[in-house]
């Protein structure tokens, strides 16, 4: 996996305990599942069909007019508040291959999938967004390209400082 490590972006800190979080390798579902003692689940907020994000296109090495499929979901450990929102940004030419699957999965996590006898390649980046501190990485998965966002929410933050 190749990573950026910065301890700040746009004039932000990243919080010493989210950093190990945000440059974890492996699957994050496992990492949230262990955290909550085997609790764990997936709410979906919504899936639709949008324009690659040129950023996105260019990290993808896809056409920037080319179409994704966008499946925005909140992840769950052992409290009632989401720790995670996620969103994964399938090009639609990943679709029509093995990755074809994740538009079926409904409220199953797609690191159950993702990580399944295999550890596909990745580019990760960190970003800060208005929801919180996110990481962006870039699956190579069976040939397909896809990017998957995780942002951790205030509420996660809390709990592992907590825990």
């Amino acid at each position: 996996m190749r990573n950026l490590q910065p301890s700040r972006i746009k004039g932000k800190d990243i919080p010493t305990a989210l950093k190990k979080w945000l440059y974890a390798s492996g699957s994050l579902t496992q990492q949230l599942t262990d955290l909550g003692g085997g609790e764990f689940h997936v709410e979906r907020i919504r899936e639709h069909y949008q324009r690659l994000a040129f950023a996105d296109s260019k990290w993808m090495n896809m056409p920037a007019h080319h179409i994704a499929w966008v499946r925005e979901t909140y992840l769950y450990g052992s409290e009632s508040q989401a720790w995670v929102k996620a969103k994964s940004i399938f090009p639609i030419l990943s679709l029509q291959k093995k990755a074809r699957i994740f538009k079926y999965i409904r409220n199953k996590p797609i690191g159950w999938f993702l990580f399944q006898r295999t550890n596909p390649a990745c580019e990760r980046r960190i970003i800060y967004t208005e929801e919180g501190w996110a990481r962006q990485s870039c699956y190579t998965w069976h040939g397909c390209k896809f990017i998957v966002q995780e942002t951790f929410l205030p509420r996660f933050e809390q709990f592992i400082e907590q825990h």
